[in-house]
């Protein structure tokens, strides 16, 4: 398709954004944590996976090696330990949570 056939207007434009809605970690009751002697980037010690950084809806999770996630403002939604294919992610109680 040439440059001229594109509509300028027919696509999104958007980048993710931190902590939009302000610091939301402080009322979360799950928080995930990350193994890292399962996760992929961090096993193979080079850019790969990164599934959980994909899917994270608040964009609180580092795409680098190794994987780290901002807590003051990730939800606890769980979506990052749901999409792991490894299992590297695990919900831990606030509570209990290191």
């Amino acid at each position: 398709m040439s440059d001229q056939a594109k509509d300028k207007f027919t696509y999104a434009h958007s980048k993710f954004c931190v902590g939009e809605a302000g610091k939301t970690g402080s009322w979360r009751t799950q928080r995930p944590q990350i193994d890292h002697a399962k996760c992929t980037p961090s096993k193979n010690q080079r850019p790969s996976c990164f599934i959980c950084w994909l899917y994270c809806p608040e964009a609180v999770v580092s795409r680098t090696i190794p994987v780290q996630i901002d807590y003051d403002y990730c939800k606890g939604c769980g979506v990052c330990a749901e999409e792991c294919p490894v299992g590297a992610v695990k919900m831990l109680d606030e509570k209990e949570a290191p």
